[in-house]
């Protein structure tokens, strides 16, 4: 286990170096930028999205009336949000102090952290975006399918840029991380109680493909000169030892693609620019030409590719049209839909719904990707559709095709010993995460007391001697995009989603005339996901008679007409627990009486 110099202080009742007031000489960077005057004020971290989940990341910094926001992101839906497209950050907190939003870092090109900036921008006030190219590139592409969103105003952050930003009162400077998709950066942002320092989704790779190592340098750097909180990834947090280097995988890949002996077809993360270029490194190597796609894929690869991200020998690149023309052995299929998802590429080629990909027995399909938390039923069906079909199947589990983005155990524990910081929030994951994290810091030497475990919509105070996590919280509920809505899907109508997709739907229709006050023939019914109506005429008689004494009765206890909207309630509540007597279902109840 790695020995931290804070565990070794803490056996003295002096104070840790990085916890005393810090005589050194001023940096470069600072001489250009005088420092903010020290107030007693402290820092707020507002996490409105990314705590107790693995998506939808969105962290507010706030120092008084002055906010900088760092990635916003989405998240994708699971089995119960049923027909929702993505969830996104809720920003109720920030209504009403756009103009005091200096400026939105994206750190890298996940949608995870950059998908909800369509849906959020102009509420946000469109402030000014600042990120890396490849990042940029994959914005203004996407931007390309929303063109009522605001045009982002994005400026360029340059990687090994040393010179510092100046937002009042905030001094941001970036540093290179890995991740698995390149162009990464985490930031440190002065402020005037001191350094905070975010290190956006990160691992220490040091044989990376198709990127750098990390900037463990700068990182010591700004370490060094003495950082108040770190606020540091967690994903990976409940993994021990160090995270698989990009290399490892491309060893692994390396075989499979040899041994292949009909088309290899590679599904994985549309963003996974790095396994991407393994990919087409090793179709180089055994002769195959390579078809993409999946239309996030194909954009991904437009933007990396012009940016140099990505290396493709001329003529490798076939449309996918062409690929069952060319001999199995000498070509390969990279796209999406590793996740088992209905309609991407993988899924639409394993039930030969695909246009013109039919899967052939001695086909060799990847899954180079870990599952989503959630996946797990839709990948399994995936995975036998493709083997029913005499394809073989490599994924994850059976060897190191994947390597996860997120630091493990001792890569966090190496951020620690390089910042130093006083205080620690754990940010990114569920909560078992988080906490798993915040465990780790105390075997560092950082005392319990030093770290705020944080939830989605906590206010967290850092102070120069205290850090709390306030018991008033902002807005953090889920914010639904469905279709063209943007929020008007609430949790009741995603209630009654669930509702239907779990017992059905029960209509009846009763025409009943007003002024007799009685049911004219026999109501209608239509049964959706609940009961087969030809083989429940029981049910069926019992349940017209029962709308029908409730509306005659209801009518005849009625000093002039009945309120039409109580006899509906009336009957849905009655219908309701006479189904469920009968059947033990709860299908969703919809009277509809018709007038005459």
């Amino acid at each position: 286990m790695m020995t931290s110099p804070l565990s070794a202080r803490r056996r003295t009742p002096r104070q840790p170096r990085h916890m005393q007031p810090h005589r050194r000489r001023r940096y470069p960077e600072e001489q250009r930028l005088e420092m903010p005057k020290p107030t007693q004020k402290a820092v707020r971290v507002i996490p409105l999205g990314g705590f107790e989940e693995v998506g939808r990341n969105m962290m507010v910094i706030e120092y008084g009336d002055d906010r900088l926001i760092i990635d916003i992101g989405l998240r994708f839906p699971e089995e119960d949000t049923p027909g929702i497209d993505f969830i996104i950050p809720n920003i109720s907190y920030l209504r009403g102090k756009e103009k005091t939003i200096h400026g939105i870092f994206i750190t890298h090109g996940h949608y995870d952290h950059m998908g909800a900036l369509p849906y959020l921008l102009r509420d946000l006030g469109n402030p000014p975006v600042y990120t890396t190219a490849l990042t940029r590139g994959m914005i203004l592409k996407r931007q390309e399918d929303f063109p009522d969103s605001p045009k982002p105003q994005i400026h360029l952050l340059k990687k090994g840029d040393p010179t510092p930003m100046r937002l009042d009162p905030f001094i941001i400077e970036h540093f290179h991380v890995n991740h698995n998709i390149p162009d990464s950066i985490g930031l440190a942002i002065k402020t005037p109680i001191g350094t905070i320092v975010h290190t956006c989704d990160f691992k220490f790779d040091f044989k990376p493909v198709g990127d750098e190592p990390a900037d463990l340098q700068k990182i010591a750097e700004i370490g060094s000169r003495g950082v108040l909180c770190l606020l540091s990834d967690s994903t990976g947090a409940e993994h021990p030892g160090y995270s698989l280097s990009e290399s490892v995988i491309m060893e692994n890949l390396d075989p499979i693609f040899k041994n292949a002996e009909g088309r290899v077809i590679m599904a994985t993360f549309a963003s996974l620019i790095g396994r991407l270029q393994q990919g087409f490194l090793l179709a180089e190597k055994y002769g195959r030409k390579v078809a993409i796609d999946g239309y996030s894929m194909k954009a991904n690869v437009e933007v990396a590719r012009a940016l140099g991200h990505l290396k493709i020998p001329q003529g490798m690149l076939v449309d996918v049209r062409d690929a069952e023309k060319i001999d199995p052995k000498r070509v390969a299929v990279f796209c999406t839909g590793a996740q088992g998802e209905a309609r991407a590429v993988l899924m639409r080629i394993a039930n030969r719904e695909h246009r013109f990909i039919t899967l052939h027995p001695n086909d060799t399909v990847i899954f180079s990707s870990s599952i989503v938390p959630g996946n797990e039923r839709q990948v399994q069906y995936l995975k036998d559709a493709v083997m029913r079909q005499g394809a073989h199947v490599f994924h994850y589990r059976m060897m190191d095709i994947h390597a996860s983005g997120h630091a493990y155990a001792e890569d966090l524990k190496l951020m620690l010993a390089l910042v130093k910081p006083r205080f620690l929030v754990p940010i990114h994951g569920q909560y078992s995460m988080l906490k798993t994290h915040a465990e780790l810091a105390e075997t560092m030497g950082i005392p319990r007391e030093n770290v705020a475990v944080g939830f989605n919509g906590a206010i967290i105070e850092v102070g120069h001697d205290k850090i709390q996590v306030r018991r008033e919280k902002a807005p953090a509920q889920y914010v639904f995009v469905d279709g063209l809505g943007v929020g008007d899907v609430k949790e009741i109508v995603l209630r009654d989603r669930q509702q239907m997709a779990g017992d059905g739907m029960f209509v009846i229709i009763a025409v009943v005339d007003t002024h007799a006050g009685k049911v004219k023939g026999s109501p209608d019914v239509i049964s959706r996901g609940f009961v087969y109506l030809k083989e429940s005429q029981q049910l069926l008689r019992e349940a017209r008679d029962l709308v029908r004494n409730n509306i005659e009765g209801h009518a005849q206890r009625a000093q002039q007409q009945p309120n039409w909207m109580h006899v509906k309630e009336s009957i849905k509540e009655e219908l309701g627990r006479f189904l469920f007597e009968k059947t033990q279902r709860r299908p969703m109840v919809l009277p509809v009486i018709i007038e005459v």
